[in-house]
């Protein structure tokens, strides 16, 4: 898959006797789109899936903020999964990538910043529909 697809990010964190604080700035500084939506996943079990659909206009960036929590990445043609399990690490998602987040622990909260407001026709829910757009 091409970095265009997916990118495993690192934000700066900042650590004393206070505590620790991570920094994710948009704009293209560590988030490579201006943020338009946010929204956080929490109380989901190991074995329910969520997401489960492509985006044909939205990048989106996700963060497991506590926790841990898996993501398939496929493009139709390669799968990946990462496994998100640091506060400071962020997985960014390219426009047209199938993506499915699983195996969340007990105290995981996933944060997501979406490039775009949402829109529900820029949704692909049909992974078949998914691998016609793709060409594949």
């Amino acid at each position: 898959m091409t970095n265009k697809e997916y990118e495993i990010l690192e934000f700066k964190e900042y650590g004393d006797e206070r505590g620790n604080l991570v920094v994710a700035e948009g704009s293209g500084m560590d988030i490579p789109f201006d943020v338009k939506r946010v929204f956080y996943m929490y109380g989901s079990d190991p074995d329910i899936v969520r997401g489960q659909h492509a985006n044909r206009n939205t990048e989106f960036v996700l963060i497991n903020v506590s926790g841990s929590s898996k993501v398939l990445v496929d493009n139709g043609r390669e799968k990946k999964i990462v496994e998100l399990n640091k506060p400071r690490m962020g997985l960014y998602l390219g426009k047209m990538v199938w993506k499915e987040m699983y195996d969340f622990s007990k105290d995981s909260i996933l944060l997501v910043l979406a490039s775009e407001h949402y829109q529900e026709q820029e949704y692909i829910r049909d992974y078949d529909a998914f691998l016609k757009e793709v060409n594949v």
